[in-house]
């Protein structure tokens, strides 16, 4: 493990333009203290993924991710057999017989990320993104991932790490998850961040920004999380506006900058409506007090 203590892992990690709390900065650090999974919950935009990058830089790790998704099975997960190479093996040797056993060797076999984390000669960081979006069938398939760190090809039998991985899940809590995953990991939820801590990420996220920007949009977008919207913007939603103010060459927040740019902000066309006006005009105010 790279990091002697959780204050050398939260310097790393500001070093990799990512700011943890003490909360997840301790989670990471027993994660990869303990070699054990780390199950990241928390609402969509709050920094997750963007922790297992940062985690992945700091360490200086190769970053493989799986992107789940309904419908997510082992062939585009974990391995698929190469058929098309299958068939030019037969092929050629039609003259002789074919020894099934060749067809399922290594070299035909394709590998997804699941399998190149486990039989990769470097230790690599795998990145399961939102696995509250794949079907159960295949949650139920990672408890063998991550528990022993080993997959089973039938043709093949078990293929056990060759350096063990580091895991780290994402979940947007779109679904529960059953407790035979939860038990196989560490677990900590990311909340959106205070608003001093937000203006201090939004500052180290986009170099160079106004500090009176950064302020009243870091206020702004908390005013918005206060709000019955169909869904409030994340940090990422943040940073991703700050950015677009600041290529504007903004300097603070107005009415007009803001109705032009809200779309970076809120992502639904009912919120956008809602906040319009002398609502729009009111949060404006309220932000530059």
């Amino acid at each position: 493990m790279g990091f002697a203590s959780i204050d050398e892992l939260e310097s790393a990690l500001t070093g990799a333009s990512y700011l943890p709390d003490r909360g997840l900065a301790t989670a990471l650090y027993l994660s990869l203290a303990l070699e054990k999974p780390l199950l990241l919950e928390g609402e969509a935009g709050v920094g997750k993924t963007e922790a297992a990058k940062a985690v992945a830089r700091a360490l200086g790790a190769p970053l493989i991710r799986l992107q789940c998704y309904e419908g997510l099975d082992i062939s585009h997960a974990v391995y698929e057999w190469n058929y098309a190479r299958q068939l030019l093996h037969i092929r050629a040797a039609q003259a002789g017989t074919v020894d099934e056993a060749e067809l399922f060797g290594r070299e035909f076999l394709i590998r997804r990320p699941v399998l190149e984390a486990i039989e990769s000669e470097e230790r690599v960081l795998l990145l399961i993104d939102e696995i509250d979006r794949a079907d159960e069938e295949f949650e139920a398939f990672l408890l063998e991932v991550l528990s022993d760190f080993q997959v089973t090809v039938p043709e093949l039998g078990t293929i056990s790490a060759r350096r063990r991985p580091y895991v780290i899940l994402t979940s947007n809590r779109t679904r529960e998850l059953h407790d035979a995953l939860k038990r196989r990991c560490l677990y900590h939820w990311i909340d959106h961040p205070s608003v001093e801590r937000e203006i201090k990420i939004v500052e180290l996220r986009v170099p160079g920004v106004p500090d009176r920007l950064a302020q009243e949009a870091a206020r702004f977008a908390a005013e918005l999380r206060s709000l019955d919207l169909q869904k409030p913007p994340g940090l990422a939603e943040t940073i991703d506006w700050v950015q677009a103010l600041t290529a504007l060459g903004q300097q603070e927040l107005d009415v007009e900058n803001v109705q032009a740019t809200l779309g970076s902000l809120l992502k639904y066309h009912e919120d956008l409506l809602s906040i319009r006006d002398e609502a729009l005009a009111g949060l404006v105010a309220t932000v530059r007090d």
